[in-house]
C-alpha cells in the first residue's frame, strides 16, 4: 500500500466550506424573517464557492480536475462489475463523480433562480431587475418549491452514500478530505499541495468574490 496527497488543501476546504453554507442556506430560509440577510450571504457564498470549483478543476490539484472524474459509461460499469483500478478509485469513484457533478450542478441552478426570485413581500433577489415578470415568477416558484426539496434529497443521498461505504464497504470516504492521503495499492500521481498551489488558490477565490460582487451589482445599475 502506497499513501499518496489526493485531496489538495483548497479543495478540503471548499468542500467543507460549502457543506456548512448550504446547512446555513436551509436553516436561514426555513427560519425566515430576519434570518433572510443570512440566507442571501450564504446564497452570495454558495455562488463563489461554486465558480472556485469551476475554476479550480482546470487548474488545482490532479485529482480534483475535471478529466480526473471518471464520468464514462465503460466507467461505471467496470466499477460495478467490482474492478478496482487505481484511476477509478483513488479520487472520487465513477458513482461518486456523478453524484458531485450533479450536487454542483443543482447548487448552482438554486443559487441563480434564487437570485431572480421575489417573495413579493419583504425579499427580491438582486437581479430580479433584469429579467421579466414571468421568469421571476417561475424562478421564485422553482427556488422555494421542487428546486428546494430536490437540493435536500441530493444532500441526503450524498451523506447516505458516505454512510454506507464506511459501514457497508468499510471504506471510509471522508477521512481522505478531511487530511488529504489516502492509502492506494500501487503508485499513482499525487496532487501537488504547497505554498505555492494554497496561494494560487486564494488569488483564485478572491477573484471569484470579484467576479460575484460586480454581477450582483448589474442589478442595481
Amino acid at each position: 500500500m502506497v499513501k499518496v496527497r489526493v485531496w489538495d488543501l483548497p479543495t478540503r476546504v471548499f468542500h467543507g466550506t460549502l457543506a456548512l453554507s448550504v446547512v446555513g442556506l436551509v436553516v436561514s430560509g426555513q427560519w425566515g424573517g430576519d434570518a433572510m440577510l443570512w440566507h442571501f450571504r450564504f446564497g452570495y457564498a454558495v455562488l463563489t464557492l461554486l465558480l472556485f470549483r469551476l475554476c479550480w478543476g482546470f487548474v488545482g490539484g490532479h485529482w480534483s480536475r475535471w478529466w480526473q472524474l471518471p464520468l464514462s459509461w465503460r466507467s461505471l460499469m467496470a466499477y460495478r462489475q467490482g474492478l478496482r483500478q487505481p484511476m477509478l478509485t483513488t479520487g472520487h469513484n465513477p458513482a461518486g463523480s456523478w453524484s458531485v457533478l450533479a450536487m454542483l450542478c443543482w447548487l448552482a441552478l438554486q443559487v441563480g433562480t434564487g437570485l431572480i426570485s421575489d417573495d413579493e413581500i419583504a425579499n427580491a433577489g438582486p437581479l430580479t431587475s433584469l429579467v421579466s415578470g414571468a421568469a421571476v415568477s417561475a424562478a421564485t416558484a422553482w427556488h422555494k418549491g421542487l428546486g428546494k426539496g430536490l437540493v435536500l434529497v441530493l444532500v441526503a443521498l450524498h451523506v447516505g452514500a458516505v454512510a454506507w461505504y464506511k459501514w457497508r464497504k468499510h471504506q471510509n470516504l471522508m477521512s481522505a478530505m478531511l487530511h488529504g492521503d489516502k492509502m492506494v495499492d500501487s503508485a499513482v500521481p499525487a496532487s501537488r499541495d504547497d505554498l505555492i498551489t494554497r496561494l494560487g488558490a486564494c488569488v483564485v477565490l478572491l477573484l471569484c468574490a470579484l467576479a460575484v460582487r460586480w454581477a450582483l451589482s448589474l442589478g442595481t445599475a
